[in-house]
């Protein structure tokens, strides 16, 4: 018993150690071929003496039963292992190199925000956010415009509930920092904003950079100053800017802000500003006897388009790649 043990180890360890197909056939061969171990084992029962053959003939062939059981096992698993790895090098060629990965860079708009938010910190403006889901009373009623308004008529886009929406500018960012700040100061902010248009020249969501500068002693000539430093600065120096009177219910006056282009000096409005509406100020608590501001407002794919000559607003959220990589 002891031998047949041993022997049925060693037959075991054999098997279970083939990599190969190939090789399990030569070790089966070793095993039950003409002259392997246990047709060896068999031709020795006939030499034996009868009240022995029994015994050893059934231990003979349990040891071949359990031998042709491994066999099968180890088959079935290599031949598993052979065609995974035939599959695999029919769809993959390890040798071909692995595709490049390229890598990312920042969106035009994103560019062009970080541009327009270094240009103002340069001239002293605090970066400040605000929350794109606003209340009715920050986004229209602050900014002196009452729900019968008719300037809010071009607002009223997407409400989540009666007193909540997706803000339409971001001059909402203005009352939210006055009522947290005392002046005087001097701010910019960008974000996304929300309206109801959609052509080739607007989109129902989109960039605005909006400033405020508030002290005792500013005025128009500030505000002229300060747009013409940044225009000169984001768009080229001989760019030049003039004043058109406009109206906006948060400020009072109210300008619409042109930039020549071209030796035909042709002018192409750009932005919105005025002085601070004296009860934008008394909503927040500001003496407008005391204190003057300034406030502008621009579109930041208006700036994209024009910097970089782009005649679609739509392909800035198409995320075309073929687009994003020529900025």
């Amino acid at each position: 018993m002891e031998e047949f043990k041993t022997l049925f180890d060693q037959i075991k360890s054999k098997i279970e150690n083939a990599k190969s197909i190939d090789e399990l056939e030569k070790i089966r061969v070793e095993i039950m071929g003409r002259n392997g171990i246990i047709t060896s084992l068999m031709k020795k029962i006939p030499e034996m003496p009868i009240e022995e053959r029994s015994k050893f003939g059934k231990d003979v062939n349990d040891l071949k039963e359990k031998a042709n059981k491994f066999l099968s096992e180890r088959m079935i698993l290599l031949r598993e292992i052979e065609e995974r790895s035939k599959a695999f090098q029919k769809y993959i060629d390890l040798t071909i190199p692995g595709p490049l990965r390229e890598n990312g860079k920042i969106h035009v708009i994103n560019q062009v925000i970080n541009e327009c938010v270094s240009v103002f910190s340069k001239m002293g403006f605090d970066v400040v956010e605000g929350p794109e889901m606003e209340n009715v009373y920050y986004n229209f009623e602050a900014l002196n415009t009452p729900e019968w308004h008719p300037a809010r008529d071009l607002h009223d886009t997407f409400y989540i509930t009666d007193s909540i929406l997706l803000r339409t500018h971001t001059s909402p960012v203005q009352v939210r920092t006055m009522e947290r700040r005392k002046p005087p100061l001097r701010i910019v902010s960008a974000g996304r904003v929300y309206r109801n248009d959609y052509d080739a020249t607007h989109l129902p969501s989109f960039f605005q950079i909006e400033g405020l500068a508030i002290d005792q002693k500013i005025s128009m000539a500030d505000l002229k100053g300060t747009l013409e430093n940044a225009i000169k600065s984001l768009l080229g120096e001989d760019k030049k800017i003039r004043f058109r009177p406009h109206y906006f219910p948060f400020t009072e006056p109210s300008v619409e802000v042109d930039v020549s282009f071209g030796g035909k000096k042709e002018w192409l409005e750009i932005l919105g500003a005025g002085m601070v509406h004296p009860n934008v100020l008394r909503n927040v608590g500001i003496d407008p006897d005391k204190w003057q501001g300034f406030a502008f407002g621009m579109g930041i794919e208006r700036i994209a388009m024009l910097k970089y000559g782009i005649n679609d607003i739509r392909e800035f959220p198409r995320n075309s790649l073929k687009f994003l990589r020529l900025f």
